[in-house]
């Protein structure tokens, strides 16, 4: 089955969206750095806590996570600085 989308990964990280994890207080450097980047094919790219185990099986009707995807979780400070650098369409 041929899926109406696909991640492409040799797409190139092209710019952050918002601010650094470091100026949000969110990482000493060393645990990680939850971000959000736009990629040189315009899909987003986001680094988080990968929670799929924990919400796999309460998930809303209409959402489902395939075999080869993960759902993370991001600080809400991090996509609220995102805000102005996304597109309303």
């Amino acid at each position: 089955m041929t899926r109406l989308w696909e991640a492409d990964p040799t797409a190139a990280m092209k710019h952050r969206l918002g601010r650094s994890p470091e100026e949000l207080g969110n990482t000493d450097n060393v645990d990680g750095c939850p971000d959000i980047w736009e990629l040189d094919n315009g899909d987003i790219a986001v680094i988080g806590r990968d929670l799929t185990e924990a919400y796999a099986h309460r998930l809303p009707e209409g959402a489902a996570i395939a075999q080869d995807e993960r759902l993370v979780v991001l600080p809400r400070n991090t996509m609220a600085a995102a805000k102005a650098d996304i597109p309303d369409a």
